[in-house]
């Protein structure tokens, strides 16, 4: 289990391990000169202030890498939200409980509607969104709503409360190909900050998730932090870390990874740790040097220019057209949200975006007949 590597490591040793990197390190690295390093020494080097200085070059390495890996194709996809309710108060979430919002649960016949609005757009791929609630949007509605949505979708991945093995078993055997659940901070006394109550302010058990992901041969995981919470640099080290544990131990399993940074939401807004978009820049581009593999995600949380800017620099998936609350494709109400998307493009906006930096925009990349 990831957790028993994780102790091993004090925040505070790897934060100053990495504001402490040469220059002279970053330089080797990216000549090839540091090929006795490990994996994640080359990251801490490649994420800390000392390789800012150089991030033409991270950008050069990282899009070269991306283009002999993945092609110039980008993955499109598109979030279905079928429920905001939510039994967790974690301040920098709109769904939060303590929040006054309108809840709202999709039924059946509310699923099929926004699964011909995002259809229309030419999606053949759709992540299914929840909040937190056991209870309205446990496992029997997600098994309900994964059989509703299979009919129309190749392929159907989920973003929903962590849940046990055998619950992941029974999803994937209903035609679930990835799950995405993202750690949010792996400072375990900044995370008793922003999750108050609820099952998720549980640390150890969403720390869990992804090792009972692995055993129960989910296809694809997803992993991430919400950048914001705690020092980026930190916090992405560790996820790093938890990556590499899972691509040792789950290694049939293919990964991705998601650099959501907080957004205006209902309740207020809660980042205490900026993080420029060149910042960013330079932790994609360190993931993409020593994760080659890895899928790296990048959503409408971020502004247009921006998003176009990285379809060349090592992402290879991004939303488009996303609405952030159940039933925001068939409806025009604005009050349900999680969060306020800033890219606003459709998908066809975004697709000619794509073809005209001769990349090719992909609806979907894999098939069941293939498996």
């Amino acid at each position: 289990m990831f957790k028993n590597k994780y102790i091993n490591y004090r925040w505070e040793d790897i934060s100053a391990s990495i504001f402490d990197v040469h220059q002279n390190t970053v330089k080797a690295i990216l000549s090839g000169e540091n090929k006795a390093a490990e994996k994640m020494e080359d990251f801490s080097a490649l994420i800390s202030p000392a390789a800012f200085p150089f991030l033409d070059e991270m950008i050069a390495l990282s899009s070269r890498i991306t283009q002999e890996r993945f092609g110039k194709n980008i993955h499109l996809f598109i979030p279905l939200y079928l429920s905001n309710e939510c039994q967790n108060i974690c301040t920098y979430c709109g769904f939060s409980f303590t929040n006054k919002i309108a809840r709202k649960t999709l039924t059946d016949e509310e699923i099929i509607k926004e699964i011909e609005i995002i259809k229309s757009y030419g999606y053949d791929n759709v992540l299914l969104v929840t909040g937190e609630a056991n209870q309205t949007v446990g496992v029997d509605y997600l098994l309900n709503a994964v059989k509703i949505v299979k009919q129309y979708f190749s392929q159907v991945s989920i973003e929903v409360q962590p849940l046990e093995q055998d619950e992941y078993e029974l999803l994937k055997n209903e035609g679930v190909y990835a799950v995405l659940v993202y750690q949010e901070t792996y400072n375990k006394e900044t995370y008793k900050k922003f999750h108050l109550k609820g099952k998720k302010s549980n640390f150890e058990y969403r720390l869990d998730t992804a090792d009972r992901l692995g055993k129960a041969g989910v296809h694809k995981i997803g992993l991430g932090v919400l950048l914001g919470l705690d020092d980026w640099r930190t916090d992405s080290y560790f996820n790093a870390l938890h990556l590499d544990y899972l691509q040792k131990n789950y290694w049939q399993t293919k990964y991705s990874v998601s650099f959501p940074r907080i957004r205006p939401h209902e309740g207020g807004d809660d980042q205490v740790s900026a993080m420029t978009e060149k910042e960013l820049v330079q932790l994609i581009c360190a993931y993409r040097i020593c994760f080659p593999d890895v899928e790296l995600s990048l959503s409408s949380r971020e502004r247009a220019l921006f998003r176009d800017a990285m379809i060349s620099c090592g992402i290879t998936s991004m939303s488009a057209g996303s609405k952030t609350d159940p039933g925001g494709y068939a409806s025009q109400e604005n009050n349900l949200k999680q969060f306020e998307t800033h890219d606003t493009r459709t998908p066809e906006e975004m697709s000619t975006i794509i073809k005209s930096k001769n990349y090719e925009p992909v609806w979907k990349d894999w098939d069941a007949i293939l498996y």
